[in-house]
């Protein structure tokens, strides 16, 4: 897979968003213009974390393969082939899911 010779730098975390939902529960076909946007994500690859003050490394505080949840906004699109992806950084992942 594409994501397997890419390695984010520093603090950054690349995801996966899901799929945007097209059909509502009553079997409603839902337009594109009408879908939300997904913020639930999964986590690819993450980088290896920032130094702190001191000087020591602050491992990312996600693990590949968990569910995040995004924040609306933010976030670099990355096109690895024809595939897209998305880099934040540690800290703007709003939070994970814990099954």
């Amino acid at each position: 897979k594409a994501f397997r010779r890419f390695l984010p730098m520093f603090d950054r975390v690349l995801v996966e968003r899901l799929a945007a939902e097209t059909v509502t529960k009553g079997g409603i076909m839902l337009p594109e213009k009408s879908q939300a946007k997904v913020l639930q994500a999964t986590v690819v690859a993450i980088g290896p974390g920032a130094a702190d003050k001191s000087g020591r490394l602050q491992p990312v505080s996600v693990k590949v393969g968990e569910k995040v949840l995004l924040p609306e906004y933010g976030g670099t699109k990355v096109t690895l082939d024809d595939k897209e992806y998305f880099l934040f950084r540690d800290g703007d992942i709003l939070g994970k899911y814990v099954d």
